[in-house]
């Protein structure tokens, strides 16, 4: 069965720093929004980058020393996850499992530069060990642009076949992945449909308690169901800047229903299941939608409200 080397990357402009420093770092006493994380494990995690305190503090820190501009829309760090097929793991031991992802940072350290990574995790607590590496984008002459880093999809592309041709040169049999651009398709993570079936779990019970409110209970009822909301929305929100990315595969979706049944015909079952794969998300997030549009306007405000007072204490 083929081996892949797999390098991903995923932009975020600082707000989702501490939810992600909490999950990579395993800071949490349940991960509900992962439930293939196994806490017995997690002891076995294991830095190749340990972390100098807070991520958000080492994010402005380096922001504020390279003496760059910054605006409201800009990537202020990139989560790259790094790992291989689930095959190419099997008999290996722990330290020729350290010696693949120590590989795997360097070909990144290299390119973005030590100083500005913030932390390189391996987590062996899941189905399939996996590094998580987060970096702020900084350029050698000291500009905040993930832009000229990490390029556009063509670029993206190049980024693959680097990494492939070095880390094949230490692992012969592992090999390069079908590249986005040459598919059409863009990778969707397994915690983003995590993250969506989760989300509309939360937002049915929401649903319940809007339908149940009259105005004989109304004040009673809206309390609760605050109570609800203010664990839903910021994740919610946080949800939207990630899926952001995809919305073009998503437009594509229903054009190429018929050619993933010929395809299916044609002996490519596992395209067709990661393109279905693909529509179930999307029903998730238009369901999401709908209810989350049903939320009275003045309770939104008040949430947003309450978790931009929250964030600015925490990060004090």
């Amino acid at each position: 069965m083929p081996q892949y080397a797999i390098l991903r990357f995923e932009k975020h402009k600082g707000n989702p720093a501490r939810p992600l420093e909490a999950h990579h770092e395993r800071q949490k006493e349940k991960y509900a929004s992962n439930p293939d994380v196994d806490p017995s494990r997690s002891k076995y995690n294991f830095h190749i980058v340990q972390p100098q305190g807070r991520y958000y503090h080492f994010i402005q820190n380096r922001i504020e020393q390279a003496g760059c501009r910054t605006r409201k829309d800009s990537t202020r760090f990139v989560d790259t996850m790094m790992t291989a097929s689930p095959e190419f793991f099997k008999g290996k031991s722990v330290k020729e499992t350290a010696a693949f992802f120590q590989r795997a940072a360097d070909f990144l350290i290299q390119r973005v530069g030590r100083e500005n990574i913030i932390s390189a995790v391996v987590h062996m607590d899941e189905k399939t060990p996996h590094m998580h590496l987060t970096f702020v984008p900084l350029t050698k002459d000291n500009r905040l642009s993930a832009k000229e880093i990490l390029g556009n999809r063509v670029s993206l592309s190049k980024w693959q076949d680097d990494f492939h041709a070095y880390m094949v040169k230490a692992y012969p049999d592992l090999e390069r992945g079908e590249s986005a651009r040459e598919t059409g398709r863009q990778h969707i993570s397994t915690r983003v449909f995590k993250q969506a079936v989760q989300l509309t779990e939360q937002a049915k019970r929401i649903e319940a308690a809007l339908s149940g409110i009259n105005p004989l209970n109304a004040a009673k009822k809206r309390e609760g169901t605050l109570v609800l909301l203010k664990k839903f929305f910021p994740q919610m929100e946080n949800f939207e800047t990630i899926l952001k990315k995809y919305r073009a595969g998503f437009s594509r979706l229903e054009q190429k229903n018929a050619a993933l049944a010929q395809e299916a015909k044609a002996g490519r079952e596992h395209k067709l299941h990661e393109q279905l794969e693909q529509n179930k998300l999307e029903i998730e997030v238009r369901e999401l939608h709908r209810i989350v549009d049903a939320i009275p306007d003045d309770m939104k405000r008040q949430l947003r409200a309450q978790a931009r007072y929250g964030q600015t204490k925490e990060e004090r």
